[in-house]
């Protein structure tokens, strides 16, 4: 039996008949079957940043999947006014607003949502939404730690909804060409993979504590975290370098590459040994209020040997490879070696020089398939949860939140090593570090009530 269904198994044992949790929604009286005709309303829930995209993402679907963005969510309703006017402009449709995510998860005529949140709400967000029978677009990385990945794969099974993670690169034609390239032996056996994540960052400076802005509900925005003063440095997209909220660039840029390196070397299960180390160079604390390490070396073994190895730099540094990559992924086997930047990538053979075969022009037209609906606009990854949705069907998602959740644990994981200081053991069957008390307590975390993420989904 594979991990994958060991895990779903054990997962399902005694959950039938278990009524919802607090929010007293009812999962079976909401949810619907989707007709490949029917109109899927949608809300994006975390507007700013990233959420701008997923606005557009959803908006150019509006024809092509039939999808309505009904409703906008964010704890800071001074985004309000200008995301509903770029929703307007894109789909011709207003949509509602709300602050209060609960209230989202109320409305019976919402299928989905779509979170574009800090970290620190992914597991929780997911889990009330999945309990009010919502399908679910969350962003990377899945969960905020380990604990809330194996929880949000729990509910997903138990209120049958679908959970896609964005981790786009899997709904990318040259990068599945890729992994089919690694995976059929094009460079013999795959024994590593080096994920870069090179992205120089300056400081972002320190600020006193004050009272938080009118627009922004504070409380809801700290949620799960432990309660602290309001700082305007701790907050909008600063909030991933600051352990209470965020994972710093190992758990931010990191995912996408880290998705890709268990990928490429066919992993579905955790790794049996964890060791990070690092520091926070060139950026003194008390210049700045950043907690995470801007350089991260992280080394992950998993049972049969195989590595990943991955590189967090944060400040000055070179490319590496010859598609001079910083953010991407180097995968060595046992025949050659293949560089991925992206979405283009080339793979060589033994010590030769000139790649054997290449990734095609990114404009390449896809061959000719009566049955298939391209999306618009690289919303390739966002399509093909909406084409899940209508089948019903988890094993349609391109990163269904057990992909999600693997890939997610390697940053948590390696976190954790780099917080404690030392290698660590996982028991890969049970989630849990061998005959280590200490690292076990850091794959949850203590929940602010209410904002509990419970045993039992």
């Amino acid at each position: 039996m594979t991990e994958r269904r060991k895990f779903i198994k054990q997962s399902l044992v005694g959950s039938a008949g278990l009524a919802i949790g607090a929010l007293g929604f009812s999962a079976k009286s909401y949810a619907s079957i989707i007709g490949s005709n029917d109109r899927i309303n949608l809300c994006v829930i975390g507007i700013r940043g990233q959420g701008k995209t997923h606005i557009n993402k959803w908006g150019s679907l509006k024809e092509n999947r039939n999808v309505r963005l009904k409703t906008l969510c964010d704890v800071d309703e001074q985004y309000f006014p200008e995301c509903q006017k770029m929703a307007e402009d894109l789909t011709g449709y207003r949509p509602g607003t709300e602050w209060d995510m609960r209230r989202v998860f109320e409305d019976r005529e919402i299928h989905a949502v779509s979170f574009a949140v800090p970290n620190h709400w992914h597991g929780l967000g997911t889990i009330w939404a999945c309990q009010a029978g919502k399908n679910v677009y969350v962003e990377k990385p899945a969960s905020y730690n380990v604990f809330e990945g194996r929880k949000m794969v729990e509910a997903a099974r138990k209120y049958n909804v679908r959970i896609q993670v964005g981790c786009q690169n899997r709904s990318i034609d040259n990068v599945i060409a890729a992994m089919k390239l690694l995976h059929e032996g094009g460079i013999g056996d795959v024994f590593m993979a080096r994920g870069l994540c090179l992205k120089p960052r300056d400081s972002f400076g320190i600020a006193p504590d004050t009272a938080p802005p009118a627009s922004l509900h504070y409380d809801t925005w700290l949620g799960p975290a432990p309660w602290r003063p309001y700082n305007e440095k701790r907050v909008h997209y600063n909030w991933h370098w600051h352990w209470d909220t965020g994972n710093g660039d190992t758990g931010n840029q990191g995912p996408h590459q880290f998705d890709l390196a268990r990928w490429g070397l066919n992993k579905n299960e955790h790794p049996v040994t964890i060791y990070s180390s690092g520091g926070l160079f060139g950026i003194s604390p008390r210049e700045c209020s950043q907690e995470t390490p801007n350089t991260q070396t992280s080394v992950f073994k998993y049972g049969d040997g195989k590595v990943i190895e991955f590189e967090t730099r944060g400040r000055f540094t070179n490319a590496e490879s010859r598609l001079e990559i910083k953010i991407g992924n180097i995968f060595y086997g046992t025949d050659g070696y293949l560089e991925l930047n992206g979405s283009t990538w080339n793979a060589y053979r033994q010590r030769e020089k000139d790649p054997f075969l290449s990734s095609p022009p990114e404009n390449s037209e896809r061959p000719a398939d009566p049955t298939f609906r391209a999306a618009p606009g690289g919303s390739e990854h966002f399509a093909n949860f909406i084409d899940a949705i209508r089948s019903g069907k988890d094993s349609d998602l391109n990163c269904d939140i057990w992909e999600g959740h693997l890939s997610a644990a390697l940053p948590h994981l390696a976190n954790i090593s780099y917080r404690l200081g030392r290698e660590l053991h996982f028991m890969n069957e049970y989630e849990k570090f061998a005959n280590d008390p200490e690292a076990d307590l850091m794959l949850t975390r203590n929940y602010r009530k209410p904002y509990v993420i419970p045993d039992e989904i």
